[in-house]
Protein backbone atom coordinates (compact mmCIF):
# COMPACT_ATOMS: atom_id res chain seq x y z
CA UNK A 1 0.00 0.00 0.00
CA UNK A 2 2.58 2.37 -1.02
CA UNK A 3 2.02 5.46 -0.63
CA UNK A 4 -0.85 5.09 2.17
CA UNK A 5 -1.50 7.11 5.16
CA UNK A 6 -0.19 4.86 8.13
CA UNK A 7 -3.84 2.83 10.06
CA UNK A 8 -2.60 4.88 13.54
CA UNK A 9 -0.12 7.97 13.63
CA UNK A 10 0.96 9.78 16.69
CA UNK A 11 2.80 13.09 16.34
CA UNK A 12 5.14 14.89 19.03
CA UNK A 13 2.92 13.09 21.93
CA UNK A 14 3.89 14.77 25.40
CA UNK A 15 1.95 14.22 29.05
CA UNK A 16 2.33 14.94 32.24
CA UNK A 17 1.62 13.63 35.81
CA UNK A 18 2.40 16.86 37.98
CA UNK A 19 6.13 16.98 37.65
CA UNK A 20 6.73 13.27 36.20
CA UNK A 21 7.08 13.21 32.50
CA UNK A 22 5.23 10.38 31.16
CA UNK A 23 5.54 10.67 27.33
CA UNK A 24 8.14 13.22 25.66
CA UNK A 25 7.78 14.58 22.30
CA UNK A 26 7.15 11.39 20.94
CA UNK A 27 5.95 10.07 17.33
CA UNK A 28 5.19 6.78 15.61
CA UNK A 29 3.50 4.96 12.75
CA UNK A 30 1.42 1.80 12.85
CA UNK A 31 0.83 0.56 9.16
CA UNK A 32 -2.18 -0.85 7.99
CA UNK A 33 -2.36 -4.69 8.13
CA UNK A 34 0.61 -4.86 10.65
CA UNK A 35 1.80 -6.49 13.47
CA UNK A 36 3.54 -3.54 15.72
CA UNK A 37 5.64 -4.50 18.96
CA UNK A 38 5.53 -1.36 21.44
CA UNK A 39 8.07 -1.60 23.58
CA UNK A 40 9.97 -0.62 27.04
CA UNK A 41 10.49 -0.92 30.81
CA UNK A 42 7.45 -0.46 33.10
CA UNK A 43 7.34 3.38 33.49
CA UNK A 44 8.63 3.89 29.76
CA UNK A 45 5.51 5.78 28.83
CA UNK A 46 3.35 2.54 26.56
CA UNK A 47 0.69 2.20 28.89
CA UNK A 48 0.24 5.90 29.01
CA UNK A 49 0.19 6.41 25.17
CA UNK A 50 -2.44 3.50 24.69
CA UNK A 51 -4.75 5.40 27.17
CA UNK A 52 -4.21 8.65 25.15
CA UNK A 53 -5.29 7.04 21.61
CA UNK A 54 -7.77 5.16 23.45
CA UNK A 55 -9.46 7.97 25.21
CA UNK A 56 -9.00 7.13 28.64
CA UNK A 57 -6.64 10.28 28.71
CA UNK A 58 -5.85 13.56 26.87
CA UNK A 59 -2.18 14.37 26.06
CA UNK A 60 -0.91 17.65 26.75
CA UNK A 61 -0.10 18.28 23.33
CA UNK A 62 0.77 16.61 19.76
CA UNK A 63 -2.25 14.77 18.03
CA UNK A 64 -3.08 10.90 16.96
CA UNK A 65 -4.33 10.23 13.08
CA UNK A 66 -6.37 7.59 12.32
CA UNK A 67 -6.10 6.81 8.90
CA UNK A 68 -4.57 9.99 8.51
CA UNK A 69 -7.38 11.99 10.10
CA UNK A 70 -6.94 13.91 13.13
CA UNK A 71 -8.53 12.41 16.16
CA UNK A 72 -9.27 13.02 19.76
CA UNK A 73 -11.54 10.66 21.20
CA UNK A 74 -13.34 11.60 24.75
CA UNK A 75 -13.90 8.43 25.99
CA UNK A 76 -12.85 4.60 25.42
CA UNK A 77 -16.56 4.47 23.91
CA UNK A 78 -15.36 6.93 21.25
CA UNK A 79 -12.69 4.74 20.36
CA UNK A 80 -14.28 1.83 19.68
CA UNK A 81 -16.76 2.91 18.14
CA UNK A 82 -14.19 4.32 15.98
CA UNK A 83 -12.76 0.43 15.45
CA UNK A 84 -9.91 1.09 18.28
CA UNK A 85 -10.14 -1.25 21.27
CA UNK A 86 -7.23 -2.10 23.99
CA UNK A 87 -6.95 -5.39 25.56
CA UNK A 88 -5.34 -5.72 29.09
CA UNK A 89 -3.37 -8.36 30.94
CA UNK A 90 -5.34 -8.22 33.33
CA UNK A 91 -8.74 -8.68 32.65
CA UNK A 92 -11.94 -6.63 34.26
CA UNK A 93 -14.32 -8.64 34.30
CA UNK A 94 -17.62 -9.05 36.22
CA UNK A 95 -17.66 -12.28 38.35
CA UNK A 96 -21.15 -13.38 38.28
CA UNK A 97 -22.39 -13.23 34.91
CA UNK A 98 -21.73 -15.58 32.57
CA UNK A 99 -19.11 -15.58 29.64
CA UNK A 100 -21.71 -13.91 26.66
CA UNK A 101 -22.96 -11.10 29.14
CA UNK A 102 -19.19 -9.93 29.74
CA UNK A 103 -18.19 -10.68 26.21
CA UNK A 104 -21.18 -8.14 25.11
CA UNK A 105 -21.40 -5.89 28.30
CA UNK A 106 -22.19 -2.50 26.78
CA UNK A 107 -23.03 -3.64 23.21
CA UNK A 108 -25.98 -5.94 23.78
CA UNK A 109 -27.42 -7.10 20.76
CA UNK A 110 -31.36 -5.98 21.25
CA UNK A 111 -34.58 -6.44 20.41
CA UNK A 112 -37.19 -3.82 19.03
CA UNK A 113 -36.84 -1.53 21.67
CA UNK A 114 -34.68 -1.74 24.58
CA UNK A 115 -34.61 -5.65 25.41
CA UNK A 116 -31.93 -8.16 24.87
CA UNK A 117 -31.72 -10.33 22.88
CA UNK A 118 -30.23 -13.29 24.57
CA UNK A 119 -30.81 -15.70 21.61
CA UNK A 120 -28.73 -13.86 19.61
CA UNK A 121 -26.22 -12.82 21.92
CA UNK A 122 -25.30 -16.56 23.02
CA UNK A 123 -25.19 -17.22 19.52
CA UNK A 124 -22.87 -14.44 18.76
CA UNK A 125 -20.47 -15.56 21.47
CA UNK A 126 -20.06 -19.09 20.67
CA UNK A 127 -19.18 -17.76 16.95
CA UNK A 128 -16.51 -15.59 18.49
CA UNK A 129 -15.01 -17.71 20.74
CA UNK A 130 -14.87 -20.35 17.43
CA UNK A 131 -13.17 -17.37 15.82
CA UNK A 132 -10.73 -17.85 18.84
CA UNK A 133 -11.12 -21.80 18.59
CA UNK A 134 -11.64 -21.64 21.89
CA UNK A 135 -14.27 -24.27 23.90
CA UNK A 136 -15.48 -21.82 26.69
CA UNK A 137 -19.02 -22.35 27.24
CA UNK A 138 -20.57 -18.93 26.92
CA UNK A 139 -23.27 -19.72 29.08
CA UNK A 140 -20.56 -20.45 32.10
CA UNK A 141 -20.02 -18.12 35.01
CA UNK A 142 -16.84 -16.05 34.68
CA UNK A 143 -16.04 -16.52 38.17
CA UNK A 144 -15.24 -20.21 37.81
CA UNK A 145 -12.56 -19.37 34.95
CA UNK A 146 -9.14 -19.32 35.02
CA UNK A 147 -6.64 -16.37 34.11
CA UNK A 148 -5.94 -17.79 31.08
CA UNK A 149 -9.81 -18.81 29.89
CA UNK A 150 -10.52 -14.96 31.13
CA UNK A 151 -8.18 -13.40 28.45
CA UNK A 152 -9.93 -14.96 25.87
CA UNK A 153 -13.21 -13.54 26.84
CA UNK A 154 -11.65 -10.57 26.84
CA UNK A 155 -10.30 -11.17 23.30
CA UNK A 156 -13.60 -12.28 22.50
CA UNK A 157 -14.94 -8.98 24.04
CA UNK A 158 -12.61 -6.59 21.57
CA UNK A 159 -13.56 -8.73 18.86
CA UNK A 160 -17.39 -7.67 19.65
CA UNK A 161 -16.87 -4.36 19.58
CA UNK A 162 -15.53 -4.51 15.84
CA UNK A 163 -11.89 -3.70 16.80
CA UNK A 164 -11.31 -3.86 13.16
CA UNK A 165 -8.58 -0.42 12.60
CA UNK A 166 -6.82 -1.18 16.06
CA UNK A 167 -6.29 -3.70 18.25
CA UNK A 168 -3.77 -2.91 21.36
CA UNK A 169 -2.93 -6.25 23.46
CA UNK A 170 -0.99 -5.62 26.48
CA UNK A 171 0.84 -8.60 27.32
CA UNK A 172 -1.50 -10.51 25.96
CA UNK A 173 0.47 -13.94 26.54
CA UNK A 174 0.88 -13.85 30.11
CA UNK A 175 -1.54 -16.50 31.30
CA UNK A 176 -1.79 -18.13 28.57
CA UNK A 177 -0.48 -21.66 27.93
CA UNK A 178 2.09 -22.51 25.07
CA UNK A 179 -0.90 -24.02 22.93
CA UNK A 180 -3.32 -21.11 23.64
CA UNK A 181 -0.30 -19.05 23.16
CA UNK A 182 -0.02 -20.03 19.23
CA UNK A 183 -3.89 -20.50 19.32
CA UNK A 184 -3.91 -16.49 19.82
CA UNK A 185 -1.17 -15.97 16.98
CA UNK A 186 -3.08 -17.49 14.87
CA UNK A 187 -6.18 -15.19 14.78
CA UNK A 188 -3.59 -12.49 14.91
CA UNK A 189 -2.71 -12.95 12.06
CA UNK A 190 -5.69 -13.39 10.61
CA UNK A 191 -6.65 -9.95 11.45
CA UNK A 192 -3.64 -8.97 10.14
CA UNK A 193 -4.37 -10.70 6.93
CA UNK A 194 -8.13 -8.37 7.35
CA UNK A 195 -6.20 -5.14 7.39
CA UNK A 196 -6.26 -4.55 11.42
CA UNK A 197 -3.45 -3.10 12.74
CA UNK A 198 -2.35 -4.73 16.20
CA UNK A 199 0.00 -3.25 18.30
CA UNK A 200 1.54 -5.56 20.98
CA UNK A 201 2.66 -4.80 24.59
CA UNK A 202 5.02 -7.70 25.68
CA UNK A 203 8.00 -8.58 28.22
CA UNK A 204 7.97 -12.11 26.07
CA UNK A 205 10.48 -10.99 23.96
CA UNK A 206 11.06 -14.71 22.78
CA UNK A 207 7.77 -15.19 21.78
CA UNK A 208 7.85 -12.16 19.27
CA UNK A 209 10.30 -13.65 16.42
CA UNK A 210 8.54 -14.58 13.27
CA UNK A 211 4.56 -12.96 14.64
CA UNK A 212 5.78 -8.77 14.73
CA UNK A 213 7.13 -7.23 11.84
CA UNK A 214 7.98 -3.65 13.14
CA UNK A 215 9.41 -2.80 16.87
CA UNK A 216 8.80 0.21 18.47
CA UNK A 217 11.01 0.84 21.89
CA UNK A 218 9.81 4.00 24.62
CA UNK A 219 12.65 4.14 26.99
CA UNK A 220 12.07 7.36 29.65
CA UNK A 221 8.73 8.34 27.88
CA UNK A 222 10.67 8.83 24.86
CA UNK A 223 10.87 7.14 21.48
CA UNK A 224 13.96 5.62 21.10
CA UNK A 225 13.98 3.27 18.10
CA UNK A 226 11.60 2.42 15.26
CA UNK A 227 13.33 -1.10 13.10
CA UNK A 228 11.55 -3.88 11.21
CA UNK A 229 11.35 -6.98 13.48
CA UNK A 230 13.69 -8.87 11.29
CA UNK A 231 17.05 -6.33 11.80
CA UNK A 232 17.11 -6.66 15.44
CA UNK A 233 18.37 -9.18 17.78
CA UNK A 234 16.61 -9.59 21.43
CA UNK A 235 20.17 -8.27 22.61
CA UNK A 236 19.35 -5.24 20.62
CA UNK A 237 16.21 -4.91 21.83
CA UNK A 238 17.04 -5.19 25.48
CA UNK A 239 19.65 -2.39 24.95
CA UNK A 240 16.92 -0.37 23.35
CA UNK A 241 14.86 -0.61 26.43
CA UNK A 242 17.14 -0.62 29.24
CA UNK A 243 20.12 1.41 27.53
CA UNK A 244 22.74 -1.61 28.88
CA UNK A 245 23.27 -5.77 28.46
CA UNK A 246 20.95 -8.08 30.88
CA UNK A 247 22.25 -11.70 31.29
CA UNK A 248 19.81 -12.75 33.94
CA UNK A 249 21.13 -16.40 33.43
CA UNK A 250 24.52 -15.33 34.94
CA UNK A 251 22.83 -15.21 38.40
CA UNK A 252 22.82 -19.30 38.93
CA UNK A 253 25.24 -20.63 37.61
CA UNK A 254 26.21 -22.95 40.23
CA UNK A 255 23.58 -24.94 42.64
CA UNK A 256 24.03 -24.31 46.27
CA UNK A 257 26.82 -26.45 48.03
CA UNK A 258 25.16 -29.27 50.22
CA UNK A 259 22.77 -27.62 52.75
CA UNK A 260 19.89 -29.20 55.53
CA UNK A 261 16.17 -29.41 54.34
CA UNK A 262 14.40 -26.57 54.97
CA UNK A 263 11.16 -27.39 53.68
CA UNK A 264 9.46 -30.98 53.37
CA UNK A 265 6.18 -32.01 51.67
CA UNK A 266 5.04 -34.97 52.41
CA UNK A 267 1.43 -36.55 50.48
CA UNK A 268 0.00 -32.96 50.17
CA UNK A 269 -3.34 -33.35 48.65
CA UNK A 270 -6.45 -31.21 48.07
CA UNK A 271 -9.35 -33.31 47.16
CA UNK A 272 -10.55 -32.62 43.61
CA UNK A 273 -7.25 -30.58 42.91
CA UNK A 274 -4.29 -32.05 43.38
CA UNK A 275 -2.89 -35.19 45.16
CA UNK A 276 0.49 -36.37 46.82
CA UNK A 277 2.44 -33.62 46.49
CA UNK A 278 5.73 -34.37 47.84
CA UNK A 279 9.60 -32.80 47.39
CA UNK A 280 12.25 -30.74 49.31
CA UNK A 281 14.01 -27.29 49.14
CA UNK A 282 16.94 -27.26 51.19
CA UNK A 283 18.18 -23.69 52.65
CA UNK A 284 20.08 -21.53 49.95
CA UNK A 285 18.39 -23.54 47.43
CA UNK A 286 15.59 -22.38 44.61
CA UNK A 287 13.76 -25.55 43.00
CA UNK A 288 11.24 -24.79 40.20
CA UNK A 289 8.32 -25.31 39.33
CA UNK A 290 7.05 -25.66 36.32
CA UNK A 291 3.31 -27.12 34.50
CA UNK A 292 1.41 -25.80 31.77
CA UNK A 293 -2.12 -23.69 32.78
CA UNK A 294 -4.40 -25.46 35.45
CA UNK A 295 -1.69 -28.06 35.94
CA UNK A 296 -2.23 -27.23 39.82
CA UNK A 297 0.81 -24.95 40.32
CA UNK A 298 -0.53 -22.54 41.92
CA UNK A 299 -3.20 -24.52 44.15
CA UNK A 300 -0.58 -26.13 45.80
CA UNK A 301 1.16 -22.95 46.89
CA UNK A 302 -1.76 -22.08 47.79
CA UNK A 303 -2.19 -24.99 49.68
CA UNK A 304 0.83 -24.38 51.79
CA UNK A 305 0.35 -21.27 52.94
CA UNK A 306 -3.15 -21.74 54.15
CA UNK A 307 -5.07 -20.08 51.95
CA UNK A 308 -7.20 -23.23 50.89
CA UNK A 309 -5.80 -25.89 53.73
CA UNK A 310 -5.20 -29.25 52.51
CA UNK A 311 -6.92 -32.14 52.89
CA UNK A 312 -4.36 -34.34 53.26
CA UNK A 313 -0.49 -34.75 53.35
CA UNK A 314 2.11 -32.84 55.97
CA UNK A 315 4.42 -30.01 56.26
CA UNK A 316 7.29 -28.99 57.75
CA UNK A 317 9.79 -26.10 58.05
CA UNK A 318 13.34 -26.77 59.61
CA UNK A 319 12.52 -30.06 60.39
CA UNK A 320 9.41 -29.19 62.98
CA UNK A 321 5.64 -30.10 61.76
CA UNK A 322 3.99 -27.35 60.84
CA UNK A 323 0.09 -27.59 59.70
CA UNK A 324 -0.98 -25.00 56.82
CA UNK A 325 -4.55 -24.07 58.22
CA UNK A 326 -3.89 -20.12 57.70
CA UNK A 327 -1.65 -17.59 55.88
CA UNK A 328 -1.19 -16.79 59.79
CA UNK A 329 -0.09 -19.63 61.04
CA UNK A 330 2.42 -19.80 57.84
CA UNK A 331 3.57 -16.55 58.11
CA UNK A 332 4.42 -17.44 61.99
CA UNK A 333 6.29 -20.58 60.92
CA UNK A 334 8.79 -18.36 58.42
CA UNK A 335 6.24 -19.23 55.24
CA UNK A 336 6.10 -16.26 52.62
CA UNK A 337 4.05 -16.24 49.87
CA UNK A 338 3.91 -14.11 46.96
CA UNK A 339 0.80 -14.61 44.54
CA UNK A 340 0.25 -14.79 41.34
CA UNK A 341 -2.65 -11.96 41.18
CA UNK A 342 -0.65 -9.31 42.81
CA UNK A 343 -3.42 -6.92 42.26
CA UNK A 344 -5.94 -8.92 43.89
CA UNK A 345 -4.00 -10.72 46.30
CA UNK A 346 -1.04 -9.07 47.14
CA UNK A 347 -1.26 -5.48 47.79
CA UNK A 348 -4.36 -2.86 48.66
CA UNK A 349 -3.97 -0.78 45.91
CA UNK A 350 -5.94 2.76 47.85
CA UNK A 351 -3.00 1.91 50.46
CA UNK A 352 0.55 3.75 50.09
CA UNK A 353 3.96 2.30 49.45
CA UNK A 354 4.43 2.37 53.14
CA UNK A 355 1.36 1.17 54.76
CA UNK A 356 1.39 -2.26 51.83
CA UNK A 357 5.03 -2.84 53.28
CA UNK A 358 4.17 -2.65 56.52
CA UNK A 359 1.04 -4.50 56.87
CA UNK A 360 2.69 -8.47 57.48
CA UNK A 361 4.85 -6.90 60.53
CA UNK A 362 2.49 -3.72 62.61
CA UNK A 363 3.02 -6.46 65.44
CA UNK A 364 6.86 -5.83 65.38
CA UNK A 365 6.73 -2.05 64.45
CA UNK A 366 4.22 -1.12 67.05
CA UNK A 367 4.45 -0.61 71.32
CA UNK A 368 2.08 -1.24 73.38
CA UNK A 369 -0.09 -1.84 70.73
CA UNK A 370 -0.07 1.55 69.18
CA UNK A 371 1.59 1.66 65.66
CA UNK A 372 5.16 3.46 65.63
CA UNK A 373 4.90 5.76 62.80
CA UNK A 374 9.03 6.05 63.07
CA UNK A 375 9.63 2.89 62.44
CA UNK A 376 6.66 2.45 59.90
CA UNK A 377 8.81 5.15 57.60
CA UNK A 378 11.90 3.35 58.32
CA UNK A 379 11.51 0.36 57.06
CA UNK A 380 9.40 1.78 53.62
CA UNK A 381 12.76 4.07 53.44
CA UNK A 382 15.09 0.85 54.24
CA UNK A 383 13.13 -1.23 51.64
CA UNK A 384 12.88 1.52 48.29
CA UNK A 385 16.64 1.60 48.82
CA UNK A 386 17.51 -2.38 49.20
CA UNK A 387 14.73 -3.39 46.35
CA UNK A 388 15.37 0.15 44.30
CA UNK A 389 11.68 0.67 44.43
CA UNK A 390 11.03 3.70 41.91
CA UNK A 391 8.68 5.96 43.59
CA UNK A 392 7.64 9.96 44.21
CA UNK A 393 7.54 8.34 47.99
CA UNK A 394 6.83 6.36 51.18
CA UNK A 395 3.09 8.31 50.18
CA UNK A 396 2.49 7.38 47.20
CA UNK A 397 -0.55 4.99 46.59
CA UNK A 398 1.10 1.59 45.29
CA UNK A 399 -1.48 1.90 42.04
CA UNK A 400 0.33 4.48 41.32
CA UNK A 401 3.72 2.61 40.38
CA UNK A 402 4.96 0.84 37.36
CA UNK A 403 3.99 -3.30 37.16
CA UNK A 404 7.47 -4.02 38.30
CA UNK A 405 7.60 -1.52 41.02
CA UNK A 406 4.37 -2.72 42.35
CA UNK A 407 5.58 -6.68 42.58
CA UNK A 408 8.83 -4.78 44.23
CA UNK A 409 6.15 -3.82 47.04
CA UNK A 410 4.52 -7.19 47.26
CA UNK A 411 8.26 -8.74 47.74
CA UNK A 412 9.35 -5.96 49.96
CA UNK A 413 6.59 -6.98 52.36
CA UNK A 414 7.34 -10.29 52.95
CA UNK A 415 10.85 -9.92 53.33
CA UNK A 416 10.07 -7.62 56.07
CA UNK A 417 9.16 -10.83 58.18
CA UNK A 418 12.60 -12.26 57.43
CA UNK A 419 11.17 -15.63 55.67
CA UNK A 420 13.20 -19.03 56.14
CA UNK A 421 11.15 -19.98 53.12
CA UNK A 422 9.68 -18.16 50.33
CA UNK A 423 6.72 -19.18 47.68
CA UNK A 424 6.73 -17.03 44.24
CA UNK A 425 4.14 -17.73 42.05
CA UNK A 426 5.12 -15.97 38.59
CA UNK A 427 6.96 -13.67 39.99
CA UNK A 428 8.22 -11.65 36.92
CA UNK A 429 4.28 -12.04 35.64
CA UNK A 430 3.77 -8.93 33.29
CA UNK A 431 6.88 -6.79 34.34
CA UNK A 432 9.75 -5.56 32.00
CA UNK A 433 13.10 -6.92 31.08
CA UNK A 434 15.05 -4.41 33.42
CA UNK A 435 12.65 -4.94 36.76
CA UNK A 436 13.15 -8.45 35.82
CA UNK A 437 16.45 -9.10 35.97
CA UNK A 438 15.94 -6.61 39.27
CA UNK A 439 13.63 -9.20 40.73
CA UNK A 440 15.95 -12.14 40.00
CA UNK A 441 18.84 -10.89 41.14
CA UNK A 442 16.69 -9.87 44.52
CA UNK A 443 15.70 -13.64 44.63
CA UNK A 444 19.58 -15.17 43.79
CA UNK A 445 20.63 -13.01 47.05
CA UNK A 446 17.84 -13.88 49.34
CA UNK A 447 18.98 -17.57 47.98
CA UNK A 448 22.55 -16.91 48.86
CA UNK A 449 21.14 -15.43 52.98
CA UNK A 450 20.21 -19.05 53.35
CA UNK A 451 16.50 -18.91 52.15
CA UNK A 452 14.41 -22.00 50.37
CA UNK A 453 12.87 -20.68 47.38
CA UNK A 454 10.23 -22.37 45.51
CA UNK A 455 10.00 -20.24 42.01
CA UNK A 456 6.61 -21.83 40.34
CA UNK A 457 7.17 -19.98 36.71
CA UNK A 458 5.49 -20.62 33.19
CA UNK A 459 8.08 -18.53 31.99
CA UNK A 460 10.44 -21.74 30.70
CA UNK A 461 13.88 -19.46 30.15
CA UNK A 462 12.99 -18.09 33.48
CA UNK A 463 13.15 -21.41 35.28
CA UNK A 464 15.97 -22.81 33.22
CA UNK A 465 18.09 -19.83 34.52
CA UNK A 466 17.26 -19.28 38.18
CA UNK A 467 16.50 -23.34 39.04
CA UNK A 468 18.91 -25.25 41.41
CA UNK A 469 16.30 -28.29 40.55
CA UNK A 470 13.40 -28.10 38.39
CA UNK A 471 9.67 -29.93 39.30
CA UNK A 472 7.08 -30.49 36.65
CA UNK A 473 3.70 -30.67 37.44
CA UNK A 474 0.46 -31.57 35.65
CA UNK A 475 -2.82 -32.94 36.26
CA UNK A 476 -2.24 -32.18 40.21
CA UNK A 477 0.71 -34.30 40.61
CA UNK A 478 4.32 -33.80 40.60
CA UNK A 479 5.18 -35.91 37.61
CA UNK A 480 8.71 -35.41 36.93
CA UNK A 481 11.86 -33.63 38.75
CA UNK A 482 15.33 -33.00 36.60
CA UNK A 483 18.74 -31.55 38.29
CA UNK A 484 20.20 -28.55 36.95
CA UNK A 485 22.41 -31.07 34.62
CA UNK A 486 19.57 -32.85 33.33
CA UNK A 487 17.38 -29.99 32.71
CA UNK A 488 16.25 -28.52 29.51
CA UNK A 489 13.64 -27.21 27.65
CA UNK A 490 12.53 -29.64 25.50
CA UNK A 491 12.73 -31.98 28.62
CA UNK A 492 10.41 -30.05 30.96
CA UNK A 493 8.17 -29.07 28.12
CA UNK A 494 7.64 -33.25 27.29
CA UNK A 495 7.17 -34.05 30.89
CA UNK A 496 4.22 -30.85 31.04
CA UNK A 497 2.73 -31.87 27.93
CA UNK A 498 2.75 -35.89 29.50
CA UNK A 499 5.26 -37.27 27.06
CA UNK A 500 7.94 -38.56 29.46
CA UNK A 501 7.01 -41.21 31.90
CA UNK A 502 7.27 -39.74 36.01
CA UNK A 503 10.86 -39.07 36.98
Amino acid sequence: MSGAAPRLEVRALSKSFGGIRALRDVSLRVDVGSVHALLGENGAGKSTLVKIVTGLQPQDAGEVLVDGVVRQFASPMQARQAGIVAVYQDPKMFPHLDVAENIFMGVFPRRIGALIDRAAMYRRAADLLRTLESDLDPTALVAGLSVGELQFVEFARALAERADRVLFLDEPTASLSPADTERLFRVIRRSRAAGTAVVIISHRLEELRGLVDTVSVLRDGAHVLTAPAETLSEGDIVRAMVGRTLDAAALRQHAPPYAPVRLAVRGLSLTGTFADVGFEVRAGEIVGMFGLVGAGRSEIAQALFGVTPPTAGSVTIDGLAVLPRSPRAMRAAGLAYVPEDRERQGLVATYSLRKNIAVTVLGRLARWGVLRPARELALARESITDLSIRTSGTEAPVASLSGGNRQKVVLAKWLAIAPRVLLLDEPTHGIDVGAKAQVHAIVAGLATRGVAVLLISSDLPEIMAMSDRVLVVAHGRIVAHFTRAEASEVAIMNAAAGLRAAA
